[in-house]
């Protein structure tokens, strides 16, 4: 982002800087196996914050303002989500099962590996997993993964209820020239995993 600063790799970066990163990772994965919120409602929640909190936190404290949060959205504290009456020895199943955001398609996949699309220019309120970046981007399908959980409809407020309707998903590969000018390495591309509402065709 503009006014930000330019980005300076750590050398020989630790997986956390601090004891509390670690332990507010292993609450968030925790409390979300409880079943009160989704992948995508996580991270919404980390992405509603106060904007003064949010660019001033560092990667975990945003985790763990966001955290505080659903706790308190989900009524985890004061017993009135339902998510209570599991027991907290099942998280261990939940964690080591994982939860498949894979669903069966409603449709066939509008598009093949080779077609060349482009990324829509969306502005969405809410949650998405489109990047600013890679908006109004010509690219092409390298790969169809099949459907999954679209992350902009199951972004609800904690407490609502998810739409679970599937999108296909494919893998779109975008030069690095398109995304960056032609003084840009031009053996450089992005890979993004881009499900089918956020392209359209390329005529």
């Amino acid at each position: 982002m503009h006014c930000f600063g330019e980005v300076v790799p750590e050398e020989n970066e630790p997986v956390f800087h601090a004891d509390w990163e670690a332990r507010t990772l292993a609450l968030t994965l925790a409390t979300g196996a409880l079943g009160g919120w989704n992948i995508d409602q996580s991270r919404s929640a980390r992405e509603s914050l106060p904007p003064g909190v949010y660019l001033s936190s560092s990667y975990y404290r945003i985790w763990f303002e966001a955290l505080e949060r659903s706790i308190a959205a989900a009524g985890l504290l004061d017993g009135s989500h339902d998510g209570t009456a599991r027991s907290w020895p099942r998280i261990a199943d939940a964690l080591a099962t994982g939860t498949s955001y894979a669903r069966d398609p409603a449709t066939a996949a509008r598009y093949a590996v080779g077609d060349r699309v482009r990324t829509r220019m969306i502005h969405p309120a809410g949650h998405t997993r489109l990047p600013r970046y890679a908006r109004a981007q010509p690219g092409t399908i390298v790969r169809v993964h099949g459907a999954f959980v679209y992350p902009d409809r199951s972004a609800v407020p904690i407490g609502h209820h998810p739409d679970p309707t599937p999108e296909w998903m494919y893998t779109v590969e975008i030069t690095g020239t398109d995304l960056w000018g032609p003084e840009s390495d031009p053996t450089v591309s992005v890979c993004l995993e881009v499900w089918e509402p956020y392209l359209e065709p390329m005529s």
